[in-house]
């Protein structure tokens, strides 16, 4: 996936179907909930195999996300009478429940506490509830993720206090002003979204720190990195889409594997000397005047670094594990560097170069020439190298 994907599409990746196994509500309306309990055969005997757990689907018809300005929303939401008893029917040990594009404007209607004993996923993707209550969140402490992406919430309030069996929590495209104090009372939480959102300040994760692995903070109004030490055992922080000046306060992440940090403004590449199991560096849509910087950090094995004012290519010969380099839309002038600095480099499989005068001033010999200085390259920008 490109780079400028990653950050606008991670908290979307969670595909939410309906598979054989489901039990699927259309526009609201049940049909026909089981008439035995799961893994009861007709004639009244048990099946041997593992008894498979009910799961709800409900699905109306798809919602783009809202502008992330827009406070209220212009339409309306699904009145409490109409959400009221969709899931009558369906057994309290249901382990799976995905409400979607229901226009649901509160939560209290589904009588969710009833499946407090076996619910474990509960995702509520783009509807219209703007707050979560304790009295029909308080009872699921079995619950392990929830998906809450694309609604209209401001806070969580402490619906959420005690839960801690929660590893995963989608809050992506809601109302936020800031990292919810309420994230302190999850001690299990290891996946946290809280993509475009009107979040300013990094905070609050301070108690997170002993299970938190991926942390998205994309499309936010952050400018500064920043009170994430704690975070000793961080994998994976994506920070594109702020307005972001300068790469600091990265030395206590040890663990990270992953750093994106696309579309803000920083025009040096520093402060990355400790992230020695560092293996995948976004920094696409900068303003990166120079390819250095990273001495220590020998684990990459994709380096983004396209549209950015980099002018040459330098500094990189000792990534031996490099695979992905992407270095498109920069101000290269010519491929003079290519052996020297990845010639030696037998892992690299890809890289983008065009876009740059290397590229754009010599169209018909470009391809021909990184082919020859990288055989070992099986993709010359978006085009596969012909064998032979």
């Amino acid at each position: 996936m490109a780079a400028t994907e990653k950050d606008q599409t991670k908290s979307e990746d969670t595909s939410i179907v309906a598979t054989t196994a489901a039990l699927t509500l259309e526009d609201g309306q049940p049909i026909d909930p089981p008439s035995q309990p799961s893994g009861t055969l007709p004639s009244g005997g048990t099946s041997s195999a593992v008894q498979k757990k009910p799961r709800v689907v409900v699905n109306r018809e798809p919602v783009e996300p809202e502008d992330s300005d827009n406070e209220e929303g212009d339409e309306p939401g699904m009145a409490d009478g109409e959400a009221e008893g969709i899931l009558d029917g369906y057994p309290d040990d249901t382990e799976d429940i995905n409400i979607i594009h229901s226009r649901i404007t509160s939560c209290t209607p589904l009588g969710l506490p009833r499946f407090a004993t076996g619910l474990k996923r509960l995702c509520l993707r783009q509807n219209f509830i703007q707050t979560l209550e304790t009295a029909d969140f308080g009872p699921l402490k079995s619950l392990e993720e929830l998906d809450l992406y694309d609604n209209k919430i401001k806070h969580l309030g402490d619906a959420l206090n005690g839960h801690d069996q929660l590893t995963s929590l989608d809050l992506s495209f809601n109302l936020l002003r800031h990292v919810p104090e309420a994230i302190a009372q999850l001690p299990a939480l290891r996946t946290v979204y809280f993509v475009q959102n009107k979040i300013t300040k990094i905070s609050g994760l301070e108690f997170s720190g002993a299970t938190l692995r991926s942390l998205e903070l994309g499309g936010n109004r952050i400018r500064t990195i920043e009170n994430l030490d704690a975070l000793v055992n961080l994998e994976e922080l994506w920070l594109g889409k702020n307005k972001i000046t300068k790469l600091e306060n990265l030395s206590g992440l040890h663990k990270l594997r992953i750093l994106s940090i696309q579309s803000n403004r920083i025009v040096k590449l520093e402060g990355l000397e400790d992230l020695t199991e560092l293996e995948e560096l976004y920094i696409s849509h900068n303003g990166v005047e120079r390819l250095e910087g990273l001495d220590n950090n020998t684990e990459l094995t994709t380096l983004d670094v396209g549209s950015n004012r980099i002018p040459k290519i330098e500094n990189i010969s000792h990534l031996k594990s490099l695979e992905e380099f992407w270095a498109n839309d920069n101000k290269i002038p010519n491929l003079h560097d290519l052996d020297s600095q990845l010639g030696k480099i037998a892992t690299l499989k890809t890289i983008y170069l065009e876009g740059n005068p290397c590229q754009k001033d010599d169209m018909a010999g470009y391809r021909r020439k990184v082919k020859l200085a990288l055989p070992q390259v099986v993709q010359i920008d978006a085009t596969y190298v012909r064998a032979g």
